[in-house]
Formats: structure tokens, sequence, C-alpha cells
């Protein structure tokens, strides 16, 4: 990447009138400032639908490598964010999320801070910040690897029928641990403990701790709790060959692969985390705070926050 021509993706799913009234601003705003606004192909045809002014961008991977891309600016919830972690997994661009959506917990600012976020970023005002992220193989029951793919929030095993359960093994550095019969297993980064596995039962982990949590959904077991591993642990989920039906893996509900009885999957932390750009270090007590609307009348607590905490890292 030069400083000639700075090339930064916008990435905002154009279906809503808001949305496509956003990218048309952030785009003349980056035009504006002499930078390059890139579109991956189904967003600027999405785009140049409804604002055919804009036909005209260019398109990721087609006209600029993700290797130029300097910074992904998206317009959306934790869905669109995922898709641009996605986009730009083979570059080094940082995710600056902007919230269009609900609860957006990977997203840095609420949209109403819109015009000041994309002013910052012109600007390289921002820190990044690294997210612990899975890598994920599949392996077939010669142990040949036969799918592999990542994950930012989780990967999950699930069963394809509705009718029928799965009967899995759970393995941590390569030493069984437990089997039972479920409805699958969720294996989340801290990142995604907001996520499915805050829906399953799991534990809420902090973004600044680096950990593996193991969730069993619906498990007919007696020890089926949640656990939580150091990165350096590397946890499998067999699907044993007892199992009358199949399975299915989902990595940030984007990416699957079907799993036969047998099929084995292994899940470790990748050499290469998620990197995200972030505007304002704020505690991350608060957001969840913020974005569950929990309770806390009646908190008296420290005038002046705890260093050392949450208020040193930068909100999730």
């Amino acid at each position: 990447m030069t400083d000639d021509v700075r090339s930064i993706l916008v990435v905002a799913h154009a279906h809503r009138d808001e949305t496509v009234r956003a990218a048309a601003r952030v785009i003349s705003a980056l035009r504006d400032a002499g930078a390059q606004p890139v579109l991956a192909s189904d967003d600027r045809d999405d785009l140049r639908a409804a604002l055919p002014e804009f036909g005209d961008l260019a398109v990721l991977g087609v006209d600029v490598p993700v290797g130029d891309i300097e910074l992904a600016i998206v317009l959306g919830g934790d869905g669109t964010i995922l898709r641009a972690a996605e986009l730009v997994r083979d570059g080094l661009a940082p995710v600056l999320g902007i919230n269009m959506g609900h609860v957006g917990f990977l997203a840095e600012i609420e949209r109403d801070d819109m015009d000041d976020a994309v002013r910052r970023a012109i600007a390289r005002d921002y820190e990044v910040e690294e997210r612990l992220a899975l890598q994920v193989q599949v392996e077939d029951t010669g142990d040949r690897v036969i799918y592999e793919t990542w994950a930012l929030n989780e990967a999950t095993v699930e069963k394809a029928s509705r009718e029928r359960m799965l009967e899995v093994v759970i393995e941590v550095d390569g030493r069984p641990l437990s089997s039972f019969g479920c409805d699958g297993v969720v294996i989340s980064t801290p990142t995604g403990s907001t996520a499915y596995n805050f829906s399953a039962g799991g534990p809420v982990i902090w973004p600044t701790v680096e950990a593996i949590a193991v969730v069993p959904l619906s498990a007919h077991a007696l020890f089926a709790e949640p656990l939580v591993v150091g990165p350096e642990h590397v946890v499998a989920i067999e699907v044993l060959e007892r199992t009358n039906g199949v399975g299915i893996l989902w990595c940030d509900g984007r990416r699957s692969h079907d799993l036969p009885p047998g099929a084995r999957v292994v899940v470790r932390r990748s050499p290469r985390p998620v990197r995200l750009a972030r505007l304002h270090p704020a505690a991350f007590t608060d957001r969840l705070v913020r974005k569950f609307r929990l309770p806390v009348d009646g908190w008296r607590g420290p005038a002046v926050p705890v260093t050392g905490y949450d208020t040193a890292v930068a909100d999730a």
C-alpha cells in the first residue's frame, strides 16, 4: 500500500434507505478527502441500483486488491461487520464499525456519530485492536483435512435435522473429556461471547481475556457445563459414528460444511487475529449495561472509575 492513493473499503448492506443515505455520505466524504472508496461487487451493484451516480466506484478484488485496502468502514450491525472481516481477511486493513442495527457489540460507534467517525478515519485518528480468531479444520475418518476456515465469533457444530440428535465427544489437547447426545456445541472467542455463546448460556468474557469457551447445546449428560480454556489449547468435537443423522459446521453464521458421522472438527487459535479500528477507549462494563439495558439502580461506587480494569481497554 502506498500513500499516493488511499483505498478505503465501504461495506454496507444497501437494502435500507437509511443505510443507502449513510453510504452516500461516507463515499462523498472520502472522495472530498482525496481517498478512493472501494466496494465489494455486490455492494456496488446494490448501491448503483439506488444511486446511479455511484456506478463508477472501484470494486474490491477487481480494481483494488485486498492488500491495498487501508481501512474498512462498515455501515450495519454485527452481521455486516462479520462480512467485512471476511472481505479483508487476506489483508491487514482494520475494520471500523458504524452501528446501523440494534445491539451491535462489534460496532465502534452509533450512527449519530458517523460524520465525526469518518473524519477521524480519514485523519488516521484511531487505534487498532487485535482480537483472537479461531482456526477451524474438519477432518474425515482418515484424519485428512477436508475443509478449513476461520471464525471471529464462534464455530458451531449443530445437528442438521430438527428431529435428530448429535452424538459427540469433546476432546481437549488430544484427550477425550466427555461424550453425550446434544443439539450441538458452540466454540466461542471472547468477541463472540456476547453472541451465540451468550444465548446458549455461556459466560461473557472480557475482550482483554484470551480464552476459548466451549458450550454444549441441550446436552443429555451430567457433565455438560460450559468450559473456558486458554488460547494455547486445542479443542476438538467428534461426531460419533453411531450418530443417526448428519451435523453441520457453521462459522460466524456465514461459512458452513456438512459433517457426516465420523467427522472431526478441530478448533485452535488462529495465527492471524482480526483487527478492529477503535476511536473511543471505554469500559466494557458500560457497553454491557447499555447494550443489554441492565439495571444498575442503587449502585454507589467510586466517583472516579477504577483504573487497570475496564477503563484501560477499548470497548468490545
